[in-house]
């Protein structure tokens, strides 16, 4: 490609609304140009970056043996009305109608499609395993669109849907992606991370993330640099705190504590440890009738250390929590008799349910609120001042330092961009469609699912904030615009310049390189400029002056000075520096 006959189009300065770098980048360079909301236009820059994506996906997901086929954008809602979907996804789930009245949805992912075709071409055992991916447009009706592509309305996802026998094939087949997905990160050259991650209400542990390493990540992951353990902060754990509980050293005592009405600020003030403090949290669960209405609600007193953080996919888990909400202000005052901050477990009004965390009930001489405002109370121990907790489960977020559970070391924590989510679905939608295969029994059996996610437009975005600085992007190799880039200084004034960049220019293609000749005749500060901002990771720059001493200069991206390179020498250089 030549750049003259090419579209290149940078810009100096960033549109207001772009907040993150990758959405700065991504305008400024020219990959991509706003059309509304969270909707952009993918200009002919992004679209090559966009493609190399998806052929590396596509190499992979054929060669784990997926089939690729294409479902539609705008899918009928009768589908989605089968599992429940259509009513219960809020209003990301855009609806339409039409000109018939008919109701239809535009995707935001195709787990009913892909069952409907299962159900209908896939009979019997024999038929199986079977998965079914495609490359295709997506739209989730954000409310708050942001970030560029990172979190924009509509995207383009490679989604794969796996189809077997049992529990068993179904596991199997789970294994066979996550290492195609494995395969498929490492090819990007990105450093990112497999993150074991919550299955939700389908429960199971077959469930992952894959998370590029980025400062600007909205994702905590926590992994143990000793050992290949590695989670979500949603699923993350930290082994049992070491018992048993010390034996009380202190008296129980009633404290003032003058508005002072949160942990941190009443450990302050008695000058003792923000560890030796417990918040409390008032939750409450709510049961139902038939018609939907609440016939009687449960408040539940949550104990955490004060330096902790409340856990909400961990406290869904503990036996009555399930669906929970924060207890209202009449519901507190109701049980405590005393208005949130100042909140404890001693001289409850009314009696209720006292969940402590697992760090919580292995401690001794601690301090809560006593229920009366600008008072709390030091010297509290279980046993002695109070009943112990009806549950101790782990209710919160590992912080850094936390032991690992696999016993290898501590746990610490980074930033990450999720990009990738592979997923046991079980029979969740085959039940929900009625979606059957004859079994080697003879019988119908739902098929057990799996799925499988990459985001093909948020990855771009990705990688740029992990791979950039002051002057631009730096693109991996494999997902680069181009691989090189081919500079001639004075192009227009020289035939000795033109000729040798044509010439390695043609080299180049020859030898397979994706190569762009910059033939614009630009000034050289403007021209390196522009190649700077668009990442291409390798330049070779051509000049009068070196090419008298028989040289052309050779920069990767990331270095900090240009190399000199003997011409005849410079393809066999360039190769070398190419990653594979």
């Amino acid at each position: 490609m030549k750049a003259s006959q090419f579209f290149i189009s940078t810009l100096k300065e960033a549109p207001a609304d772009a907040e993150v770098v990758s959405h700065k980048l991504m305008t400024r360079a020219g990959l991509i140009k706003k059309l509304g909301a969270g909707i952009y236009n993918y200009m002919p820059m992004g679209l090559r970056v966009i493609r190399k994506v998806e052929a590396i996906v596509r190499e992979e997901m054929n060669r784990a043996g997926a089939i690729e086929l294409t479902m539609p954008v705008v899918q009928p809602a009768e589908l989605w009305q089968e599992t429940g979907r259509f009513e219960k996804m809020g209003p990301e789930l855009l609806r339409i109608q039409d000109r018939h009245g008919r109701d239809f949805v535009i995707q935001p992912t195709s787990e009913e499609v892909v069952t409907d075709i299962a159900r209908q071409e896939l009979r019997s055992h024999k038929q199986l395993p079977k998965n079914f991916y495609q490359v295709q447009t997506k739209f989730r009706d954000e409310r708050r669109p942001r970030f560029g592509l990172m979190r924009g309305r509509e995207f383009i996802m490679k989604d794969a849907y796996s189809f077997d026998k049992n529990q068993d094939a179904a596991k199997a087949s789970y294994q066979v992606m996550a290492q195609a997905y494995r395969r498929i990160f490492d090819r990007f050259g990105l450093t990112y991370r497999a993150v074991a991650a919550d299955s939700g209400a389908i429960g199971g542990d077959l469930s992952e993330e894959f998370q590029v390493i980025a400062a600007t990540g909205e994702d905590a992951i926590v992994y143990c640099p000793g050992s290949d353990y590695a989670a979500n902060m949603e699923k993350a754990e930290a082994l049992a705190p070491a018992g048993p509980r010390p034996a009380p050293a202190k008296a129980m005592q009633k404290t003032p504590t003058p508005g002072k009405a949160t942990c941190a600020d009443v450990a302050e003030l008695l000058g003792v440890p923000l560890t030796t403090t417990v918040k409390s949290l008032v939750l409450a669960t709510d049961e139902t009738n038939a018609a939907g209405e609440t016939v009687k609600s449960t408040v539940w007193l949550l104990l955490l250390r004060g330096d902790h953080d409340m856990n909400e996919i961990k406290v869904g888990k503990v036996p009555g929590l399930a669906g929970f909400r924060f207890a209202t202000l009449g519901e507190i005052e109701d049980h405590f008799g005393c208005k949130p901050g100042y909140l404890g477990p001693i001289g409850l009004k009314k009696p209720l349910k006292i969940v402590a965390d697992r760090d919580v009930a292995v401690m001794a001489d601690w301090i809560c609120g006593a229920n009366e405002v600008d008072f709390h109370i030091t010297g509290v121990n279980w046993g002695r001042d109070l009943p112990e907790p009806d549950f101790v489960a782990d209710l919160r977020n590992v912080v850094a330092g936390d032991r690992s559970p696999d016993g290898q070391g501590e746990l610490a924590i980074e930033r990450g961009i999720e990009v990738g989510h592979v997923f046991y679905l079980g029979t969740k939608y085959s039940k929900a469609m009625n979606a059957t295969f004859l079994g080697e029994d003879g019988k119908p059996a739902f098929f057990e699912m799996g799925c499988y996610g990459i985001g093909i437009t948020r990855l771009p975005a990705a990688a740029i904030e992990q791979n950039h600085d002051e002057r631009g992007i730096i693109w991996p190799d494999a997902i680069a615009p181009f691989t090189v880039v081919v500079c001639p200084v004075g192009m227009d004034r020289s035939e000795v310049v033109k000729a040798t960049a044509e010439q390695i220019y043609a080299d180049l293609l020859a030898a397979g390189v994706d190569v762009i000749l910059d033939d614009r005749g630009e000034r050289p500060g403007a021209m390196f400029a522009d190649w700077e901002l668009i990442g291409v990771p390798h330049r070779v720059t051509i000049g009068d002056k070196s090419l008298k001493d028989g040289v052309v200069e050779y920069q990767h991206r990331r270095d900090a000075a240009a190399t000199k390179v003997a011409v005849a020498d410079i393809l066999a250089h360039v190769k070398g520096r190419i990653a594979v």
